[in-house]
């Protein structure tokens, strides 16, 4: 499901992106190609502002001058005086006479001449013509009528426009082939990036999957004890039925207790639930702790010990009622995986800025491949799978309540061997 939905997603932020992209690099390709074009015929109008000045200071026009006007080939120059064509004209192809007379065509056919510039002695007009068909077909021209003493002296001047469009190709390749990299560029982006996104929800459905598979699992022996020992009530004696009635009633009590953790989870994952903060003495709570697991940790022979700081330490801003869950948690998991004659020890310090509750013991200790693992739901150590009254949601219980309060709950290794869990506030 998930590698549809990256698919899809992927797919979906790469076609808007490079969509919104398309659209704004054409428009800015066509401003661009504008601005050339205009450019372009500007610099045509003021080469030919120039040309037609230098030509009315001409008394004689020579081969020399109109070879020199032709610039290298840069322009075309077709010479009429009286009608008659220059004998200059002769150095044009056949191609070149034809382009001259469709220039002259398309200028009596889209221009007239208006009477305050018949009124001046030289008048020109530049624009631009294309002669289908023909490679190299777009042109800039620009007729020049000099009225002289001797009569009219014409000249029409062609400028190719294969120097421009040619420029205008190859911006348009290097656009869009920059163009094409940025797609492929932004697609491996959304791909990764659409990756990331989905990596937490593919993980949450996961662990989400796995908290069902185990619910079910820790549910179904307790539910099967259950139904067993209802079963075998009916045929049983009366010594016997009470037997499988306290049976019932032991395993109904787990379950119990093992649907309101997953409650208390469902809660947190909601973020519904409810922290009570106020200012709380817990070096009273560790006292109050201490006298309530010191019966039970007696009953298996093990000493629990208590080490508070000389100095008072401040209040602390928190929920008593969960900080004090927590550290039932951690103790009811000490008392369990400590071996008889073992120690545990509760403490407190402080250092000015952070307030610290440790829970140590002398117990079997947890492999360090382990220790990231203890904080997931229904996780437990192979030594601890056996303990009853354990479905593995104890320590996540304590880790969600800890981050609740913006702390951390952190465990290390015992120097004298076994596991001490410390809690930051």
């Amino acid at each position: 499901m998930f590698q549809k939905v990256h698919i899809r997603l992927a797919s979906l932020c790469t076609g808007i992106t490079a969509f919104i992209l398309f659209v704004m690099s054409c428009g800015y390709l066509y401003i661009s190609e504008q601005g050339l074009k205009n450019n372009s015929f500007t610099s045509f109008q003021n080469d030919m502002n120039t040309l037609v000045s230098n030509l009315e200071l001409q008394t004689i026009i020579t081969h020399e001058w109109l070879t020199s006007v032709e610039d290298n080939g840069k322009y075309l120059i077709n010479v009429i005086d009286n009608g008659v064509p220059f004998l200059y004209n002769e150095r044009n192809t056949p191609e070149q006479k034809e382009l001259f007379q469709t220039a002259w065509n398309y200028y009596e056919r889209h221009f007239e001449i208006s009477s305050v510039l018949q009124g001046l002695n030289t008048y020109h007009l530049e624009y631009r013509f294309s002669s289908a068909g023909k490679p190299g077909s777009d042109y800039y021209a620009c007729v020049v009528t000099s009225e002289r003493t001797g009569g009219t002296f014409q000249v029409i001047i062609l400028c190719s426009m294969e120097p421009l469009l040619l420029q205008i190709r190859t911006q348009r390749i290097l656009f869009f082939s920059l163009a094409l990299l940025a797609f492929i560029a932004l697609a491996l982006f959304s791909w990764y990036f659409t990756k990331q996104i989905l990596k937490p929800l593919e993980e949450n459905q996961k662990r989400q999957n796995q908290f069902i598979a185990s619910a079910s699992h820790e549910l179904r022996t307790p539910l099967a004890v259950i139904l067993s020992c209802a079963s075998a009530s009916t045929r049983a004696s009366e010594e016997e039925r009470i037997h499988f009635l306290d049976s019932i009633q032991a395993e109904g009590l787990r379950m119990s207790g093992l649907i309101d953790d997953m409650l208390l989870l469902t809660k947190a994952d909601n973020y519904r639930w409810t922290i009570c903060k106020e200012p709380a003495e817990l070096d009273t709570l560790l006292l109050d702790l201490f006298e309530t697991f010191e019966a039970t940790a007696r009953e298996k022979s093990i000493r629990l010990l208590i080490r508070l700081p000389e100095e008072a330490v401040p209040p602390v801003s928190c929920d008593p009622k969960r900080i004090r869950q927590v550290l039932t948690i951690l103790l009811h998991n000490a008392i369990s995986y400590t071996p008889r004659a073992g120690t545990i020890q509760l403490s407190l310090s402080y250092d000015g800025k952070n307030t610290r509750l440790t829970v140590s013991d002398n117990g079997i200790g947890i492999p360090d491949e382990e220790k990231e693992r203890i904080f997931e739901r229904f996780y437990r150590s192979d030594q601890s799978r056996s303990e009853k009254g354990h479905f593995g949601l104890g320590l996540c219980i304590a880790s969600e309540i800890v981050h609740a309060h913006h702390g951390q709950i952190l465990v290390t290794d015992t120097p004298e061997g076994g596991s001490t869990f410390t809690v930051v506030l």
